[in-house]
């Protein structure tokens, strides 16, 4: 176990990279946890609004991420400063990413259904770092063996076969399965060789005359909606907090007195 520890997170290479995801993961938990209380009218904290200008904490995580990744360039490989850099970087990312649909909408929209978007991002990303400190490299390189990896043509096939997949994955609609396909390849051929999604790019152009495929692929992602939505949502609400619910729309009013 000790030996597991030093090859797979304490060495120079991944120490950073484990300080960074921790820095991540801690930050994006206590901004959840005060924005929740901020919502609820619970304990000491509150909007910064300056001048009544509402400043949303993605502000402050770009200036981090920006000290940090300039820092961690800067820092070289050794001593403490890569360390300290990483954490700077990590905690300026988990900002900016709790509020990845307010940059992707441009608008306040942390509450609605639509910030649902950003505990996804967070989440993905967290699953990505976990991959790579766990041993995962892109296309599986890791397990080459000496002369195998003295053939950098052969390298450059399997990148180039694996990208071809995440393309078609990305293309098929499948965008969770193409960037952990990344990492991980037996996930990117899986989504290249399955339906597409019903409104993806990859449909609207092969499915268009092919209504027996477009029937099965709405009727494969309608199945998988109904298994997996709820649980997804659950779990995003569990995470990140339950978005506002859109209030119905009510009966027409009186009409007006010309």
């Amino acid at each position: 176990m000790g030996h597991w520890l030093h090859q797979n997170i304490v060495e120079p290479g991944k120490l950073p990279l484990l300080l960074a995801l921790s820095a991540f993961v801690l930050t994006f938990a206590v901004t959840r946890v005060i924005t929740r209380m901020i919502r609820a009218g619970k304990g000491p904290f509150g909007n910064i609004t300056p001048g009544g200008v509402h400043v949303h904490h993605v502000v402050p995580g770009v200036v981090l991420s920006v000290v940090g990744g300039f820092g961690a360039v800067a820092a070289g490989q050794h001593g403490v400063a890569p360390g300290i850099c990483a954490v700077v970087f990590g905690v300026g990312a988990g900002l900016v990413l709790d509020e990845f649909a307010l940059i992707l909408h441009l608008d306040d929209v942390y509450w609605s259904e639509e910030g649902r978007q950003s505990v996804e991002v967070v989440v993905l990303t967290a699953s990505l770092v976990v991959l790579v400190l766990a041993g995962f490299s892109p296309l599986g390189v890791d397990e080459l063996s000496g002369d195998q990896q003295q053939s950098r043509l052969g390298v450059v096939l399997t990148y180039l076969v694996n990208f071809g997949f995440v393309l078609i994955a990305l293309f098929k609609g499948k965008v969770r399965m193409a960037v952990i396909g990344t990492l991980v390849p037996f996930i990117a051929l899986i989504a290249a060789i399955r339906l597409a999604r019903p409104v993806s790019p990859w449909a609207r152009r092969f499915y268009r005359n092919r209504h027996r495929a477009r029937a099965r692929a709405v009727l494969r992602a309608y199945h998988h909606d109904v298994r997996w939505v709820g649980p997804r949502r659950r779990f995003q609400d569990l995470i990140g907090g339950a978005p506002d619910r859109a209030p119905l729309p009510g009966p027409p009013g009186p009409p007006s007195e010309p």
